[in-house]
């Protein structure tokens, strides 16, 4: 050996003799061993360091939302509650005008949290752009927190349709950050349990009345499983096996009665008694969630501080004329409403196993059969993308906005003495 460089003798290579005398493999000997060891030692230090500013850039996104919601959620209010309130009274039309821009940008902050942390939208399936203008009910399987911000991210791409949504939601939804402006945009919060069910179902009827029709409101949301799959997949399979129906595991059993009320409060005949010249509702849109991981869900804090790795959630589109769905048969109703959901099990079971949705499920057979409305089929999924130059404008809207109020807060109290 010489200078390091191995030399073979007799077809034998050995190594190179230490330097200091000491045996191969020594502490002191530099040995590829101890290489190893300090090269995993400062492996191990740098994924120690890269997750601790994965912390740090989590936690800090965390504080950007907080941030977020206190100079959005405010000013709306602040807006709509005292600047523009005597419009209330006096203009009516131009007032929910106004809160209808107001609450369109707001669902784009909140669209922002998902996309900024890199959780993408795909969307796939039929094209339901002929929908956006119309009164429209959807219908969505319902897996967690995360559902809303993402369906707003969904919706934000679909011309006017985030500014005339009305949700349906549990009444828990009321005392969460979002609820004072839920309630001030018309959004109906419902009471779960069978002692209730029959009056939430009398004071939707009412809501749609007095509200989402004077207001000009269209697309409904509604998450006919009335509440996220794990907490109600026990109850629902037990419930499908005492009575006969599929047993589920993607989904869970759906309830029929706020969907009924909604359809039959708006029905061409129903509104021709009591809300004439109002447009009826043309189309129920069926939207599948797909989460990645085997189905696991994101959540609203995983989307504000962006804990866990990129993903993309896609969303499954399908959509049916009111004129196909029965809604004056209550048996039939169920019926098809449990058919649909049969359909997102099977949907979920392909994307899951393939990490895709089929375009469509039953193409040219089944209830696809001889269907002459059929909608344009999106093979390639769809990207719902923003303009982060116009999301920038949004929050420096927010921010002036949430200043102006500040300013006119104190200059009102000045005008108090004992203030």
């Amino acid at each position: 050996m010489q200078d390091g460089i191995m030399i073979s003798r007799g077809g034998a290579t050995l190594p190179p003799k230490p330097a200091d005398g000491g045996k191969y493999g020594t502490a002191n000997s530099g040995s590829p061993t101890n290489r190893g060891l300090h090269h995993n030692a400062g492996t191990l230090h740098e994924m120690e360091l890269r997750r601790l500013l994965h912390q740090v850039r989590c936690w800090l996104r965390v504080m950007f939302v907080l941030a977020n919601n206190l100079y959005c959620i405010p000013t709306y209010l602040a807006w709509m509650w005292v600047v523009f309130y005597p419009l209330r009274v006096l203009l009516p039309p131009l007032y929910w005008a106004i809160e209808r821009q107001l609450f369109r940008l707001l669902l784009l902050m909140v669209s922002f949290w998902s996309w900024s942390a890199e959780y993408y939208v795909d969307e796939v399936g039929e094209d339901v752009s002929e929908c956006y203008s119309d009164r429209t009910l959807v219908l969505v399987n319902h897996q967690s927190t995360a559902d809303v911000p993402l369906l707003m991210a969904s919706f934000q791409g679909k011309r006017s349709v985030t500014e005339h949504l009305m949700w349906i939601m549990d009444r828990l939804f009321k005392y969460t950050n979002f609820g004072a402006v839920s309630m001030t945009h018309g959004d109906f919060f419902i009471t779960q349990g069978k002692d209730t069910r029959n009056t939430q179902l009398q004071r939707l009827r009412d809501h749609i009345s007095e509200v989402y029709l004077r207001r000009g409101l269209k697309w409904i949301v509604l998450f006919p499983e009335g509440g996220f799959l794990h907490k109600r997949r026990a109850t629902s399979q037990r419930y499908a096996r005492a009575n006969g129906y599929p047993i589920l595991e993607h989904v869970t059993l759906p309830r029929v009665g706020a969907m009924k009320t909604v359809l039959e409060t708006l029905t061409s005949e129903n509104l021709a008694k009591t809300h004439k010249g109002e447009e009826p509702i043309k189309w129920v849109v069926d939207i599948t969630i797909g989460y990645p991981d085997m189905g696991k869900p994101l959540d609203l804090f995983v989307i504000s501080g962006g804990f866990r790795k990129q993903c993309v959630v896609h969303m499954h589109y399908r959509r049916f004329p009111i004129a196909e769905v029965p809604i004056h048969d209550s048996e039939a109703l169920t019926k098809w409403l449990y058919d649909r959901w049969a359909e997102k099990e099977d949907l979920l079971d392909i994307f899951y196993r393939t990490g895709r949705f089929p375009g469509r499920l039953h193409q040219g057979t089944g209830d696809d059969a001889g269907n002459e409305h059929l909608a344009p089929l999106r093979e390639t999924p769809l990207r719902v993308d923003f303009n982060i130059v116009w999301i920038v404008l949004v929050h420096a809207f927010f921010i002036m906005s949430t200043l102006f109020h500040v300013a006119l807060f104190r200059w009102l109290a000045s005008l108090v003495p004992f203030w």
